[in-house]
């Protein structure tokens, strides 16, 4: 596709991240927080179908991707007649109304910081692989970082609470926390540095600014899609930015422009793209 033709219509994104983050349930779960949660209302399984099929999913996946996620309790089903529509169940608008908030609140506020750090020292044998995988898995979402095996660091210090209840739910109740400000050993960048991959991070931030910054995308299906992409790809990002205060980021950082255009850009498309979902929903109660 021509650069050009990609700015007009889709987004363009590096054929492995499209690969590795469009699957097909990933997809489901943003069509629904974006245009099923909003409305109080059951949508036929050729409406998701068909939805799912414009970004080249094809129908098996589509309707497999369906009943996992039923499976896992998000959704659940109602046979009318020859045809089966889908409603959320209260978990699952209790999980996407969670995740709305999580990806719309994420970078609309400035980060303060009092200079105090949170470091949480755990330690867990190497051949407890799995505990250790669980362990990193967890801190990580959670915003920590790790500069040295067995050590955890966040400016977030209100996060004890939830460090807590990680190591708690791991059996690891022999970790040992405390807060303070940076001393005078080492530097404190150097320690970022260690801990967190702030430059993979950018890069994934500047692809993010350069696949939406000029898209233009009509009204109709197009403007669905830039829409549904946007947030499919900036949904990622509350899991892999640490949300570190601005005087520990490089200068010029590249996700407070980032977060910027998906705001504006979110709040540009949503009118269309919620009309034109409002018709695709009315033509497939029609059918």
């Amino acid at each position: 596709m021509p650069a050009a033709e990609g700015r007009r219509g889709r987004p363009v994104l590096s054929r492995r991240r499209e690969v590795s983050h469009m699957s097909a349930r990933s997809l489901l779960m943003t069509l629904l927080g974006e245009f099923v949660l909003p409305r109080d209302r059951p949508v036929w399984t050729s409406m998701l179908v068909d939805a799912l099929a414009m970004f080249d999913v094809e129908e098996k996946s589509a309707r497999q991707a369906l009943a996992r996620t039923a499976a896992e309790g998000w959704l659940e089903s109602e046979r009318v007649g020859r045809r089966v529509r889908w409603s959320l169940t209260q978990p699952g608008r209790k999980l996407l109304t969670e995740g709305a908030r999580r990806i719309y609140d994420f970078g609309s506020t400035e980060r303060t910081w009092d200079g105090e750090w949170l470091v949480v020292l755990v330690s867990v044998p190497e051949a407890k692989r799995d505990l250790r995988h669980q362990l990193r898995t967890k801190l990580t979402w959670a915003g920590f970082g790790s500069p040295d095996p067995g050590v955890w660091v966040t400016p977030h210090t209100s996060r004890e609470a939830e460090a807590l209840d990680i190591l708690t739910g791991l059996g690891l109740g022999d970790a040992l926390s405390f807060t303070g400000p940076y001393g005078r050993i080492g530097e404190e960048a150097t320690m970022v540095a260690r801990a967190w991959d702030l430059r993979n991070l950018e890069t994934r931030y500047e692809e993010f600014v350069g696949a939406f910054a000029a898209l233009e995308p009509a009204d109709g299906d197009a403007v669905l899609d830039a829409q549904t992409r946007l947030v499919h790809e900036w949904r990622r990002f509350p899991f892999l930015d640490p949300q570190l205060p601005t005087a520990l980021l490089p200068t010029g950082w590249s996700g407070a422009k980032a977060a910027e255009l998906f705001h504006r850009r979110h709040a540009e498309w949503r009118p269309s793209a919620q009309l034109r979902w409002d018709e695709r929903l009315a033509a497939g109660e029609a059918a």
